[in-house]
């Protein structure tokens, strides 16, 4: 079977679409997923890894500055500009169950637990599985930002 896309004709058999990713009804667009994506990569860009190889829990402390003061100057939060991750969340937490679904079903596919022709039971099992919440589930994968650009290539979206 051919199809037109965008004038150009594409062999179904051949370019390995298929019937269930063309039909495939998102109540969130692939626009908004890709600005997820961006987000979700620019989160776990900023991530940085402050401890050299081999040294991760050597801590060194020094008796004398630990019983002359009690202060945790040392240990006051850096304040960062960068609120990628708190508006990432907030963004994700306003989405409606159907739209986090999609979210989610998006991310398995991109992640290899479903395949593209099986989105609508991705979907499903989505909103079955839901308990907590969807933003912490999905900011606690660090390959967020490929799953997601890896599913929206996946359904040819």
């Amino acid at each position: 079977m051919t199809i037109a896309n965008d004038e150009k004709w594409i062999d179904k058999e051949t370019s390995g679409l298929s019937e269930a990713t063309m039909d495939i009804d998102l109540t969130i667009s692939a626009d908004t997923v890709r600005l997820f994506a961006q987000k979700a990569r620019a989160v776990a860009s900023s991530i940085q890894d402050t401890f050299e190889d081999g040294h991760e829990g050597d801590v060194e402390f020094d008796a004398d500055t630990l019983e002359e003061s009690h202060s945790h100057d040392g240990l006051a939060e850096e304040e960062s500009e960068d609120l990628s991750d708190e508006e990432l969340r907030e963004l994700i937490e306003d989405l409606n169950v159907d739209e986090a679904a999609n979210l989610v079903a998006i991310t398995w596919i991109g992640r290899g637990d479903f395949e593209a022709e099986d989105f609508d039971q991705a979907v499903t099992e989505a909103k079955e599985r839901a308990v907590g919440s969807t933003a912490k589930y999905l900011l606690g994968m660090p390959l967020l930002a490929d799953y997601l650009e890896a599913g929206l290539d996946a359904l040819d979206l």
